[in-house]
């Protein structure tokens, strides 16, 4: 009799340790211990991964993962458009994180056909960093860890939320690339974090997630405050110099931003949201002038 209790103890152990979690897709995540070896299919999550506590548990990575600094020596599996599938079955990981994106579809659910779990990491607002954090520390089983990191961008956010709210609204482009010329619309998590400092995205109703858009247009809508990202070989805000017309560009209102700060959906973000607050409160000092 006491064989067979401690046998079937046995048997529901791994059950006792199973973790439940739901993904940014709404999909059930399911693991009956916590996963040591994780694979990270965007630089975001990456990033998430280790304020969560697990970074030491990233055994691969795609290219562009480059913070924190240890990030840097991960393996690397592919990119966010194409990953490896031979190495990432030589890497026998048993949790894979994914960025759901336009080109990702085909190889997330080539990577689910392996039998990997797979959670899709994709915040839509800013709260969804600090859940995240939680989420993929409940999975690794770091869940003090994370619940440390998501207390404290909750803060952060807390303390922006306050310091921010009722201000005057400023109109705002926000430009990720120039040629051709792409911004993000509402359905994107940069356009949260310029509700939060008072700034109205302009393409805040386009349907796309990432639209191009044309110079035509953005001179027709005529925004107060013009964000650029700081990237190698790119032309930037100075684009819009020329325009002595566009409010933006009359009112001193062409910023520059660390694009690796605000175009990825990780921890850094907030810390990016307040740099992007601090200018829209410079552009409505300009108000003055």
């Amino acid at each position: 009799m006491k064989r067979m209790v401690m046998l079937a103890a046995a048997l529901l152990a791994p059950l006792a340790n199973a973790v439940t979690v739901r993904d940014d897709a709404g999909n059930a995540i399911t693991l009956d211990k916590p996963a040591m070896r994780v694979i990270s299919m965007a630089p975001h999550v990456t990033e998430t991964l280790f304020a969560a506590g697990g970074g030491s548990r990233i055994v691969g990575a795609v290219n562009y993962s480059d913070y924190p600094e240890a990030a840097k020596s991960i393996p690397r599996i592919g990119s966010n458009r194409e990953v490896d599938l031979e190495r990432i079955i030589s890497l026998k990981p048993d949790l894979i994180v994914a960025w759901m994106h336009n080109s990702s579809e085909r190889q997330i659910e080539m990577v689910r056909k392996l039998g990997i779990p797979v959670f899709l990491s994709d915040p839509q607002t800013l709260d969804g960093i600090p859940e995240n954090v939680m989420r993929l520390g409940q999975l690794m089983g770091t869940d003090a860890v994370a619940a440390s990191t998501a207390a404290e961008l909750r803060k952060q956010l807390a303390n922006l939320r306050t310091r921010y709210a009722g201000r005057p609204p400023v109109r705002t482009f926000y430009q990720v690339w120039d040629k051709p010329l792409y911004t993000l619309s509402g359905r994107h998590i940069i356009t949260d974090a310029l509700r939060l400092c008072g700034g109205e995205n302009i393409f805040d109703k386009l349907a796309v997630t990432a639209p191009i858009v044309s110079i035509e247009a953005v001179l027709q809508a005529d925004p107060e405050a013009v964000f650029g990202t700081a990237e190698k070989n790119y032309g930037g805000v100075s684009l819009w110099k020329p325009y002595a017309t566009l409010s933006a560009t009359r009112n001193d209102n062409l910023f520059t931003v660390d694009g690796n700060l605000l175009n990825r959906a990780g921890p850094r973000m907030i810390a990016g949201t307040a740099v992007l607050c601090d200018k829209l409160e410079l552009a409505r000092q300009h108000r003055t002038k």
